[in-house]
């Protein structure tokens, strides 16, 4: 029977997001597994991932919520990739700083900022991926970004490396954050560690590490147990409850009216307490953008 639901997992590092995908695509012996946001091979922490029918409430998860990261940022080194994994393109020393001097340089980074992509990320231009091409040698012109820092706080200062808290909106490149940071020294820095500790309402403190999810193959009880239900991607959508004919309406994709809600779009629950569909308000009217079958 095919599962429904979330998982939200400790990615360890050394492994990409595909590569977990398929792990959990083989335990779960069900082909439609994705996941919201892809973290680096490099980094741990937060990937959410999503089983069966629940796949469609992804977008939920990956584009209305913010990020959070540990990041461990190396001054006087630059690398090709803006992180550890990449080659060193120079190292420059690193002036005395404070944590005043610190919070100065880091101010400029907090709230709404324009951020250049690195050229090892999964943007595409011309048809091909940046990173194929970087792999090519080939460098080219990227366009800067708008991007939101909600949060950047220095937990620890220990020359060369700092520790940041960060809080972010999606299509954030931590990688680019560190290099621009450390532009901004003038000593270079690239991305040492990178730990995601929560996205939207998944966070690091609940997540469950891939290996215990992994061990058996073709044993899905590891799974089930951690397995979160469909609606926690829009666990922040005001809820209504539908009666017999609503839901029938509603299954038919017909609109429905209630009253008493102050919002523009709800989660709609059946009888027995499961999502039954997403709705928008169109007018006087509720009209389901999304209907559900968990059978």
């Amino acid at each position: 029977m095919a599962m429904h639901g979330f998982l939200n997992i400790d990615k360890p590092a050394g492994m990409t997001s595909h590569d977990v995908i398929a792990h959990i695509r083989r335990s779960a012996r069900q082909k439609r597994v994705g996941h919201a946001g892809t973290l680096d091979p490099a980094a741990t922490g937060v990937l959410v991932v999503a089983l069966g029918n629940a796949t469609r409430l992804i977008e939920y998860v990956q584009d209305a919520t913010s990020k959070r990261y540990l990041a461990t940022v190396y001054l006087g080194a630059t690398t090709t990739t803006d992180d550890a994994e990449g080659q060193v393109l120079a190292t420059v020393a690193v002036p005395p700083l404070d944590r005043a001097a610190l919070e100065e340089a880091l101010e400029p980074f907090r709230g709404e900022i324009l951020q250049v992509p690195p050229m090892y990320s999964a943007l595409h231009h011309q048809g091909r991926r940046l990173h194929e091409l970087a792999r090519e040698g080939i460098v080219v012109e990227r366009a800067a970004r708008p991007v939101t820092i909600e949060r950047l706080e220095l937990l620890d200062w220990d020359s060369p490396r700092l520790i940041l808290d960060i809080m972010c909106s999606k299509g954030t490149y931590i990688r680019s954050l560190a290099r621009d940071l450390g532009e901004s020294l003038g000593c270079g820095a690239h991305l040492q560690a990178l730990r995601r500790t929560a996205v939207g309402t998944f966070l690091i403190e609940q997540a469950t590490p891939l290996a215990q999810l992994i061990d058996e193959p073709g044993d899905t009880d590891p799974l089930s147990q951690a397995l979160l239900p469909p609606e926690i991607a829009v666990v922040d959508w005001p809820v209504v409850r539908l009666g017999t004919e609503a839901v029938r309406q509603v299954r038919n994709g017909s609109a429905i009216a209630f009253t008493d809600i102050d919002a523009d779009r709800v989660r709609a629950h059946g009888s027995e307490g499961e999502l039954l569909a997403l709705l928008v308000r169109a007018g006087d009217l509720w009209k389901p953008v999304k209907v559900f079958d968990w059978s």
